[in-house]
Protein backbone atom coordinates (compact mmCIF):
# COMPACT_ATOMS: atom_id res chain seq x y z
CA UNK A 1 0.00 0.00 0.00
CA UNK A 2 1.55 3.35 -1.01
CA UNK A 3 2.41 5.73 1.82
CA UNK A 4 3.65 8.72 -0.16
CA UNK A 5 1.26 9.60 -2.98
CA UNK A 6 1.77 12.61 -5.22
CA UNK A 7 -1.36 13.68 -7.10
CA UNK A 8 -0.98 15.89 -10.15
CA UNK A 9 -4.69 15.70 -10.88
CA UNK A 10 -7.22 17.88 -9.00
CA UNK A 11 -9.91 15.29 -9.69
CA UNK A 12 -7.60 12.50 -8.56
CA UNK A 13 -6.90 14.40 -5.35
CA UNK A 14 -10.62 14.74 -4.63
CA UNK A 15 -11.11 11.03 -5.26
CA UNK A 16 -8.20 10.07 -2.98
CA UNK A 17 -9.58 12.02 -0.05
CA UNK A 18 -13.14 10.81 -0.69
CA UNK A 19 -12.08 7.15 -0.38
CA UNK A 20 -10.09 7.76 2.80
CA UNK A 21 -6.60 7.83 1.31
CA UNK A 22 -5.93 11.45 2.21
CA UNK A 23 -3.39 10.57 4.91
CA UNK A 24 -1.29 8.87 2.23
CA UNK A 25 -1.13 12.00 0.05
CA UNK A 26 2.21 13.77 0.45
CA UNK A 27 2.05 16.40 -2.28
CA UNK A 28 -0.36 17.71 -4.91
CA UNK A 29 -0.40 20.08 -7.87
CA UNK A 30 -1.20 23.76 -7.43
CA UNK A 31 -4.83 23.32 -8.55
CA UNK A 32 -5.58 20.58 -6.00
CA UNK A 33 -7.00 22.92 -3.37
CA UNK A 34 -10.04 20.78 -2.58
CA UNK A 35 -10.66 19.40 -0.05
CA UNK A 36 -9.16 21.85 2.42
CA UNK A 37 -7.22 19.00 4.03
CA UNK A 38 -5.10 18.53 0.90
CA UNK A 39 -1.44 19.49 1.36
CA UNK A 40 -0.34 22.80 -0.07
CA UNK A 41 2.52 22.23 -2.52
CA UNK A 42 3.49 24.06 -5.68
CA UNK A 43 3.83 21.30 -8.27
CA UNK A 44 2.69 21.83 -11.84
CA UNK A 45 0.24 19.44 -13.43
CA UNK A 46 0.62 21.07 -16.85
CA UNK A 47 4.42 20.96 -17.01
CA UNK A 48 5.39 18.48 -14.29
CA UNK A 49 9.05 18.18 -13.43
CA UNK A 50 10.35 14.70 -12.64
CA UNK A 51 12.99 15.94 -10.20
CA UNK A 52 10.52 18.14 -8.34
CA UNK A 53 8.09 15.24 -7.93
CA UNK A 54 10.83 12.77 -6.95
CA UNK A 55 11.91 15.16 -4.18
CA UNK A 56 8.75 14.18 -2.29
CA UNK A 57 9.76 10.52 -2.28
CA UNK A 58 6.58 9.19 -3.91
CA UNK A 59 5.71 5.51 -4.22
CA UNK A 60 2.66 6.36 -6.37
CA UNK A 61 1.97 9.31 -8.67
CA UNK A 62 -1.53 10.04 -9.97
CA UNK A 63 -1.89 11.99 -13.24
CA UNK A 64 -4.64 12.80 -15.72
CA UNK A 65 -2.38 13.33 -18.74
CA UNK A 66 1.22 12.78 -19.83
CA UNK A 67 2.97 15.95 -21.00
CA UNK A 68 6.48 15.65 -22.45
CA UNK A 69 7.01 12.02 -21.49
CA UNK A 70 6.56 12.64 -17.77
CA UNK A 71 5.17 9.15 -17.10
CA UNK A 72 8.18 7.47 -18.74
CA UNK A 73 10.47 9.73 -16.73
CA UNK A 74 8.85 8.68 -13.45
CA UNK A 75 8.87 5.01 -14.37
CA UNK A 76 12.55 5.29 -15.30
CA UNK A 77 13.34 6.15 -11.68
CA UNK A 78 11.16 3.32 -10.39
CA UNK A 79 8.02 5.22 -9.42
CA UNK A 80 4.59 3.75 -10.21
CA UNK A 81 2.28 6.08 -12.11
CA UNK A 82 -1.51 5.73 -12.29
CA UNK A 83 -3.05 7.47 -15.30
CA UNK A 84 -6.65 8.65 -14.81
CA UNK A 85 -7.59 10.64 -17.94
CA UNK A 86 -10.58 12.94 -18.19
CA UNK A 87 -13.73 10.84 -17.97
CA UNK A 88 -16.14 10.75 -20.88
CA UNK A 89 -18.91 9.00 -18.92
CA UNK A 90 -20.03 8.55 -15.34
CA UNK A 91 -18.97 4.92 -15.62
CA UNK A 92 -15.44 6.18 -16.27
CA UNK A 93 -15.63 8.09 -13.01
CA UNK A 94 -16.79 5.04 -11.08
CA UNK A 95 -14.04 2.92 -12.64
CA UNK A 96 -11.36 5.44 -11.71
CA UNK A 97 -12.55 5.62 -8.11
CA UNK A 98 -12.38 1.82 -7.93
CA UNK A 99 -8.90 1.85 -9.52
CA UNK A 100 -7.69 4.29 -6.89
CA UNK A 101 -9.25 2.16 -4.19
CA UNK A 102 -7.37 -0.90 -5.42
CA UNK A 103 -4.10 1.04 -5.78
CA UNK A 104 -4.23 2.57 -2.30
CA UNK A 105 -5.70 -0.20 -0.16
CA UNK A 106 -9.18 1.32 0.06
CA UNK A 107 -11.23 -1.10 -2.03
CA UNK A 108 -14.19 -1.16 0.34
CA UNK A 109 -14.33 2.61 0.77
CA UNK A 110 -14.16 3.11 -3.00
CA UNK A 111 -17.00 0.65 -3.60
CA UNK A 112 -19.11 2.39 -0.95
CA UNK A 113 -18.43 5.82 -2.47
CA UNK A 114 -19.49 4.60 -5.93
CA UNK A 115 -22.66 3.03 -4.53
CA UNK A 116 -23.52 6.23 -2.62
CA UNK A 117 -22.95 8.36 -5.72
CA UNK A 118 -25.14 6.10 -7.84
CA UNK A 119 -27.93 6.19 -5.25
CA UNK A 120 -27.80 9.98 -4.95
CA UNK A 121 -27.76 10.44 -8.71
CA UNK A 122 -30.77 8.13 -9.14
CA UNK A 123 -32.68 10.09 -6.49
CA UNK A 124 -31.86 13.45 -8.08
CA UNK A 125 -32.85 12.29 -11.56
CA UNK A 126 -36.12 10.77 -10.36
CA UNK A 127 -37.09 14.08 -8.73
CA UNK A 128 -36.91 16.13 -11.92
CA UNK A 129 -40.24 16.64 -13.74
CA UNK A 130 -40.64 15.28 -17.25
CA UNK A 131 -41.10 17.69 -20.15
CA UNK A 132 -43.20 17.21 -23.27
CA UNK A 133 -40.11 18.16 -25.27
CA UNK A 134 -36.53 18.17 -23.99
CA UNK A 135 -35.36 21.63 -22.95
CA UNK A 136 -32.26 22.80 -24.79
CA UNK A 137 -29.14 24.20 -23.15
CA UNK A 138 -25.78 25.83 -23.77
CA UNK A 139 -22.96 24.95 -21.36
CA UNK A 140 -20.39 27.76 -21.48
CA UNK A 141 -16.82 26.84 -20.61
CA UNK A 142 -15.40 30.27 -21.41
CA UNK A 143 -16.42 33.65 -22.74
CA UNK A 144 -14.83 32.58 -26.03
CA UNK A 145 -17.86 30.27 -26.23
CA UNK A 146 -16.22 26.88 -25.94
CA UNK A 147 -18.72 24.26 -24.85
CA UNK A 148 -18.94 20.55 -24.03
CA UNK A 149 -20.75 18.05 -26.23
CA UNK A 150 -22.85 15.12 -25.07
CA UNK A 151 -19.80 12.92 -25.60
CA UNK A 152 -18.22 14.28 -22.41
CA UNK A 153 -19.01 13.51 -18.78
CA UNK A 154 -20.35 17.07 -18.56
CA UNK A 155 -22.81 16.40 -21.37
CA UNK A 156 -23.82 13.12 -19.82
CA UNK A 157 -24.83 14.86 -16.61
CA UNK A 158 -27.27 17.03 -18.54
CA UNK A 159 -28.42 14.01 -20.55
CA UNK A 160 -29.46 12.22 -17.36
CA UNK A 161 -32.00 14.99 -16.84
CA UNK A 162 -33.32 14.83 -20.40
CA UNK A 163 -31.79 18.08 -21.66
CA UNK A 164 -30.74 18.55 -25.28
CA UNK A 165 -27.30 19.99 -25.99
CA UNK A 166 -27.10 22.64 -28.72
CA UNK A 167 -23.35 21.99 -29.06
CA UNK A 168 -24.00 18.55 -30.58
CA UNK A 169 -25.26 19.97 -33.87
CA UNK A 170 -22.64 22.70 -34.21
CA UNK A 171 -20.27 22.77 -37.14
CA UNK A 172 -16.81 21.44 -36.44
CA UNK A 173 -18.05 19.06 -33.77
CA UNK A 174 -15.60 17.49 -31.38
CA UNK A 175 -15.96 16.93 -27.66
CA UNK A 176 -15.33 20.58 -26.77
CA UNK A 177 -16.42 22.69 -29.74
CA UNK A 178 -16.15 26.44 -29.98
CA UNK A 179 -19.53 27.86 -30.94
CA UNK A 180 -20.26 31.18 -32.58
CA UNK A 181 -22.43 33.80 -30.93
CA UNK A 182 -24.63 33.78 -34.01
CA UNK A 183 -25.22 30.04 -33.70
CA UNK A 184 -26.11 30.26 -30.02
CA UNK A 185 -28.50 33.17 -30.59
CA UNK A 186 -30.13 31.29 -33.47
CA UNK A 187 -30.53 28.15 -31.37
CA UNK A 188 -32.02 30.23 -28.53
CA UNK A 189 -31.46 27.59 -25.81
CA UNK A 190 -33.89 27.29 -22.91
CA UNK A 191 -31.00 27.29 -20.44
CA UNK A 192 -27.52 28.79 -20.33
CA UNK A 193 -25.16 27.27 -17.77
CA UNK A 194 -22.05 29.30 -16.98
CA UNK A 195 -19.05 27.21 -15.96
CA UNK A 196 -16.97 30.40 -16.27
CA UNK A 197 -18.76 32.32 -13.53
CA UNK A 198 -16.45 31.92 -10.53
CA UNK A 199 -13.24 31.80 -12.55
CA UNK A 200 -13.91 34.52 -15.07
CA UNK A 201 -16.63 36.81 -13.77
CA UNK A 202 -19.39 35.80 -16.18
CA UNK A 203 -22.94 36.16 -14.88
CA UNK A 204 -26.54 36.52 -15.96
CA UNK A 205 -25.88 40.25 -16.17
CA UNK A 206 -22.79 39.98 -18.38
CA UNK A 207 -24.58 37.50 -20.65
CA UNK A 208 -27.58 39.82 -21.02
CA UNK A 209 -25.22 42.66 -21.97
CA UNK A 210 -23.70 40.76 -24.89
CA UNK A 211 -24.82 42.02 -28.31
CA UNK A 212 -27.94 40.11 -29.39
CA UNK A 213 -28.19 37.99 -26.23
CA UNK A 214 -30.55 40.16 -24.21
CA UNK A 215 -33.70 38.84 -25.89
CA UNK A 216 -32.79 35.16 -25.73
CA UNK A 217 -35.28 32.91 -23.95
CA UNK A 218 -32.84 31.85 -21.24
CA UNK A 219 -32.07 35.49 -20.45
CA UNK A 220 -35.61 36.86 -20.43
CA UNK A 221 -36.88 33.78 -18.58
CA UNK A 222 -34.28 33.97 -15.82
CA UNK A 223 -32.69 30.68 -16.81
CA UNK A 224 -29.02 31.70 -16.92
CA UNK A 225 -27.40 29.56 -14.23
CA UNK A 226 -24.01 30.26 -12.66
CA UNK A 227 -22.02 27.12 -11.86
CA UNK A 228 -19.03 26.48 -9.62
CA UNK A 229 -16.19 26.24 -12.13
CA UNK A 230 -14.36 23.44 -10.32
CA UNK A 231 -17.45 21.37 -9.56
CA UNK A 232 -18.59 21.59 -13.17
CA UNK A 233 -15.21 20.63 -14.63
CA UNK A 234 -13.97 17.78 -12.44
CA UNK A 235 -15.19 14.24 -12.89
CA UNK A 236 -14.85 13.16 -9.26
CA UNK A 237 -17.30 12.70 -6.39
CA UNK A 238 -18.64 16.26 -6.71
CA UNK A 239 -20.36 15.32 -9.95
CA UNK A 240 -23.31 14.76 -7.62
CA UNK A 241 -23.22 18.46 -6.63
CA UNK A 242 -23.05 19.47 -10.30
CA UNK A 243 -26.07 17.31 -11.13
CA UNK A 244 -27.97 18.67 -8.12
CA UNK A 245 -27.40 22.26 -9.22
CA UNK A 246 -28.58 21.59 -12.76
CA UNK A 247 -31.56 19.57 -11.54
CA UNK A 248 -32.57 22.37 -9.18
CA UNK A 249 -32.48 24.92 -11.98
CA UNK A 250 -34.50 22.69 -14.29
CA UNK A 251 -37.07 21.81 -11.64
CA UNK A 252 -37.88 25.39 -10.69
CA UNK A 253 -37.90 26.77 -14.23
CA UNK A 254 -40.91 27.34 -16.38
CA UNK A 255 -39.96 26.26 -19.90
CA UNK A 256 -42.52 26.46 -22.70
CA UNK A 257 -42.76 23.02 -24.34
CA UNK A 258 -45.07 21.19 -26.63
Amino acid sequence: MPKHIVSLSPTGTEMLFAIGAGDQVTAVDSYSYYPAEAPVTELSAFQPDVEAVVSYGPDLVVVSHDPDGFVAGMEAVGVTVLMLPAAETLDDTYTQIEQLGAATGHVGEAALLVADMQTEIDEIVSGVPEFDEPPTYFHELSSSLYSASSGTFIGQVYGLLGLENIADAAEGGGLYPQLSAEYIIEQDPDFIFLADAACCGESAETVAARPGWGEMSAVTGGRVVELDTDVASRWGPRIVEFLKTVAGAVSKASVPTG
